[in-house]
């Protein structure tokens, strides 16, 4: 007899508490991986580890990853925070100074995502072939 996904996952307990289980629709697994499975936060995640165990202020964290708004940037940033993948220091200067680096938790992301970027890096022309392929299947 095989176990579920589902069965095997609830039964593999992580150092601090159960580990989740992606199977699970209720799981917060789901919402975690939408979270730092963006574009915006593998580059953050790449440009702060770059930077690590040093600090980034947020027009350089900006200026680093082209064509990533303000906006996008801060609701990025603030994720991470609340996740406890960031910490973020503010100084108390007119304007504000915002200093952003990776924790000890987020450093533990960027090996994983540095290998998804690679595969992407690497099959992006692959893919696009298949793209186009499929256009041309539906036209």
């Amino acid at each position: 007899m095989t176990s579920s996904p589902t069965s095997r996952a609830s039964r593999s307990p992580s150092p601090d508490g159960p580990r989740g289980d992606l199977f699970d629709p209720q799981c917060p697994t789901r919402r975690l991986l939408d979270r730092i499975g963006t574009k915006w936060t593998s580059m953050a995640v790449k440009v702060l580890a770059e930077a690590s165990p040093e600090e980034m202020r947020f027009a350089e964290l900006q200026r680093r990853m082209a064509g990533i708004s303000q906006k996008m940037l801060s609701a990025t940033l603030q994720g991470l925070a609340r996740d406890g993948l960031v910490g973020r220091r503010v100084e108390p200067t007119v304007p504000p100074r915002v200093y952003y680096r990776l924790t000890p938790l987020g450093l533990t992301l960027e090996e994983p995502l540095a290998a998804l970027r690679e595969w992407a890096e690497a099959h992006m022309a692959e893919v696009d072939r298949a793209n186009r392929r499929s256009e041309g299947q539906q036209a």
